[in-house]
């Protein structure tokens, strides 16, 4: 127990600090400024990564380098979803960290916020070979997983990221073009899809649609 409460802690420790809190007092007690909150919820998606382990529950496993959790705020107010990682973020074990996640990058950081700020995750944790869409099967073994960050993370706003994150979360049948900037719901928390950052590579004239869409997500936010 004392060591999970040790590691949950580190993780928010780090997370201010890459928000801004480089140094500290010497005599600070991190309590004060990791609210218990806080460290609740970074406990929490500790043991949820550690229940998925060495997830072989679909053939994505197979020529995976390493499973993409996810990464951010534990308490994160807003909370950004794509598909699955890329060839970058399978070897980094991070999400969004290739051009798409430049995209993103620069999404946030024109929102006023940090990446650190929010929440990053994806519907499946594994990479897709030659990044193709996750096969339904392969959302459905992953989803569980999605949906208890979400419940942890518990954020007041959701920004889904392209057509299989929106019809993963919403379940829809609808497309991407036909829902984007419209406001959703999902056990209470507002959701806004929006255009996937790698397909705004491919289609640039579309930025100012996603620009537009994330803004709405943000004015969301309390």
């Amino acid at each position: 127990m004392r060591g999970e409460i040790v590691s949950a802690l580190a993780e928010v420790l780090r997370f201010y600090q890459r928000v801004g809190f480089e140094l500290f007092p010497f005599k600070f007690n991190p309590i004060v400024l990791a609210p218990d909150v806080a460290i609740e919820k970074a406990k929490k998606l500790n043991a949820l990564h550690q229940e998925i382990g060495d997830c072989k529950r679909c053939p994505l496993h197979q020529g995976r380098n390493n499973i993409v959790f996810g990464e951010g705020n534990p308490d994160a107010k807003l909370m950004f979803i794509g598909e699955g990682p890329g060839e970058e973020e399978d070897l980094q074990g991070r999400p969004f960290v290739g051009r798409a996640g430049e995209v993103l990058t620069s999404l946030i950081k024109n929102l006023g916020l940090k990446r650190e700020e929010v929440y990053i995750a994806n519907v499946v944790k594994c990479r897709p070979p030659m990044n193709r869409a996750p096969k339904p099967e392969e959302q459905k073994a992953c989803l569980v997983f999605l949906r208890k960050q979400i419940e942890i993370i518990q954020p007041q706003v959701i920004v889904t990221l392209g057509d299989v994150a929106t019809k993963a979360l919403l379940q829809t049948r609808s497309g991407i073009t036909s829902v984007r900037g419209r406001v959703f719901e999902y056990k209470g928390i507002k959701v806004v899809p929006t255009f996937h950052p790698a397909y705004l590579l491919r289609n640039p004239s579309r930025k100012k649609l996603t620009w537009n869409d994330v803004q709405k997500a943000l004015n969301l936010v309390k």
